[in-house]
């Protein structure tokens, strides 16, 4: 994980109620997947586990901040499951959970998110010959 002094400079320029959530996603991120690697991007973090592959075919989640909210995507969130029916997306199989507020996030949601999203194998979905 990349230093939090690193992760204040990309914030800084960020609304602070934004930032709540954005700190509080990544210490999820790092209770559950502790070896992950982050990444950042154009609009915020991307995590994933090197040693299964890149950020697309190992890709654990993606922090995202939007002007009004942050998106907690899955490159693979169509195979995650969804029992509350929250996951949003129109891609194939990336999905996203739309976080307006830190007091209205449903913090324990996005744990069991992150932590389906980390058991997840890629390679469970090929073909084999």
């Amino acid at each position: 994980m990349l230093p939090i002094h690193h992760i204040q400079k990309i914030l800084a320029g960020a609304p602070p109620e934004l930032q709540e959530i954005v700190i509080e996603l990544r210490n999820l991120v790092a209770e559950i997947a502790p070896s992950v690697t982050e990444k950042t991007h154009s609009r915020g973090f991307s995590y994933y586990f090197a040693e299964r592959g890149g950020p697309v075919k190992a890709g654990l989640c993606q922090i995202n901040l939007h002007p009004d909210h942050v998106r907690l995507g899955f490159i693979h969130g169509a195979f995650l499951p969804d029992p509350k029916g929250v996951l949003q997306g129109e891609p194939r199989y990336k999905k996203y959970l739309r976080i307006d507020s830190f007091e209205k996030a449903d913090w324990d949601y996005c744990r069991e998110l992150i932590e389906a999203s980390s058991r997840f194998d890629v390679n469970s979905l090929m073909v084999k010959e």
